[in-house]
């Protein structure tokens, strides 16, 4: 049923995405609300919506735009992700790869993952490029309405004060509080909506590939037709996206560093010219250290002292703060090998995530670090296990990394 439920789901979402924009800038508007609020909030609205989906976000904002201008001049004028020869190719992107993730519900992990990672690159460099050009375009709109009504309605009572005032442009001003804050706001709702491209990756299933990037879809969907129903609605949603995206900061955090570093280790073909070390190694934290106040997959050091066989896991939270370092203990642990992902067990709980680099070398790690239980081939069923503790405890602990 999930099979032939997310496809769909996933097809609509993506539909409803360019539809509303297109259908909105090409529909005559009857009442146009020209107040300063209703600007910001749809500012925030197309922010976060563009970090939710940068490329699907930004490939309808830039076809918006087009269909919004007029004449061939105020299309010419336009920003460079407005014009057919960027929207055009991004949104036919997006439906390539919708295509994957709705063919790949029927197809095994192996053939789906490549393409899988080649997503997460993608999602990657186009966050970037919006987070370095759209949002600072659309906050500088913002910045220019302001300061163009705020004088002549606003700031000034007298006609004579407001006179020498009016002549300077202020916009750039309001930019230096309104791009830094629009780049915030994307940057930890791009984060939240990342980590699906990260699950993905982890996910053994293509079913679950499709209903996660649906759900995505439909919440973009969501988000670009309240802005054109009602702004303050749209506003309220926003402001809700962000909120999550704030509280599940640290377990996005994360997930986003996993995703780079599973990204660079499949595509690099790290694992041919990567030798396990005698007395520490680099690997992300299971859900079983969770209880010693350390939380999933941070990345950290796996330090092994051979004299009297002690294991430990020092890491940095948030990567740059004080190192922290907890004992690695377990009775009769052993190294699960997976199809891409090997870990350090003990029965059914996860130690130690050992990232691609690893695969192959397995039999490596268990002889450096004196694992008794040896190596033992990871199933579906541990797979599934694996996959729940992504969503388990202390996944949501954004006080720690």
């Amino acid at each position: 049923m999930l099979k032939r439920i997310a496809p769909i789901a996933l097809v609509a979402g993506l539909l409803a995405v360019l539809a509303v924009p297109l259908l909105a800038a090409t529909s005559p508007t009857k009442t146009k609300d020209s107040s300063p609020a209703a600007a910001i909030t749809t500012a925030v609205a197309t922010v976060t919506g563009i970090a939710i989906s940068p490329l699907l976000g930004t490939g309808a904002y830039g076809a918006y735009l087009w269909v919004k201008a007029d004449t061939d001049e105020a299309k010419a004028r336009l920003p460079w992700f407005a014009q057919v020869s960027f929207w055009l190719p991004a949104v036919l992107i997006v439906g390539l790869c919708a295509a994957k993730d709705s063919l790949g519900a029927a197809l095994p992990p192996g053939f789906k993952k490549p393409l899988d990672v080649l997503e997460t690159i993608e999602n990657k460099a186009s966050g970037l490029v919006a987070a370095g050009a759209v949002v600072p375009f659309t906050m500088d709109t913002i910045s220019k309405f302001l300061t163009s009504m705020g004088p002549q309605a606003h700031l000034m009572p007298s006609g004579v004060a407001m006179l020498p005032i009016a002549s300077f442009d202020l916009s750039w001003l309001l930019n230096l509080l309104t791009v830094p804050f629009g780049i915030a706001v994307f940057a930890f709702v791009w984060m939240a909506s990342h980590a699906i491209n990260v699950l993905i990756l982890l996910s053994p299933w293509g079913a679950i590939d499709a209903a996660l990037k649906g759900g995505r879809a439909a919440l973009l969907g969501v988000v670009t037709l309240s802005s054109t129903l009602n702004p303050w609605l749209s506003a309220a949603l926003s402001l809700a996206i962000i909120i999550i995206s704030w509280l599940v900061a640290g377990w996005a955090f994360r997930l986003t560093i996993f995703g780079s570093v599973f990204c660079w280790d499949f595509f690099t073909l790290r694992r041919r010219r990567f030798k396990p070390q005698p007395t520490e190694n680099r690997v992300f934290s299971g859900g079983r250290l969770c209880v010693k106040g350390v939380p999933i997959r941070t990345y950290g050091r796996w330090i092994h002292e051979p004299q009297n066989g002690r294991w430990q896991f020092a890491y940095k939270p948030w990567l740059v703060m004080a190192e922290r370092t907890v004992d690695v203990t377990a009775d009769a642990p052993h190294v699960g090998r997976g199809l891409f992902i090997s870990t350090l067990r003990e029965t059914d709980s996860t130690l130690l995530i050992l990232p691609p680099r690893y695969r192959g070398h397995e039999d490596e790690v268990a002889r450096i670090y004196q694992v008794e239980g040896g190596v033992q081939e990871a199933g579906l069923l541990k797979a599934w296990g694996v996959l729940r503790e992504l969503f388990g405890g202390g996944s949501t602990q954004s006080q720690v990394v």
